[in-house]
């Protein structure tokens, strides 16, 4: 398994611009190089996120989380859109 718990939780707080504690992950799904799981915030926001993870002979390399709040449309993080 390339993504490791603590990597899941530093790159999650830092794309939700949280602290990591305050929130919880649930529902980790590892599917090849791709982990889904949840999001919930102490604020009660809900988030679906994934990150990508490899094991090269670099070492372990993990993405950034892509999260977007549930019930809500994918935005482009790029444009906005």
């Amino acid at each position: 398994m390339a993504v490791t718990d603590q990597r899941l939780e530093q790159n999650t707080a830092f794309a939700l611009g949280l602290d990591v504690g305050d929130f919880t992950i649930a529902n980790r799904m590892d599917e090849g190089l791709k982990t889904t799981y949840s999001v919930k915030t102490k604020a009660g926001k809900q988030y679906n996120c994934y990150v990508m993870g490899t094991i090269g002979i670099t070492g372990k390399n993990v993405s950034d989380a892509m999260c977007n709040e549930k019930g809500k449309p994918a935005v482009n993080p790029l444009t906005g859109k």
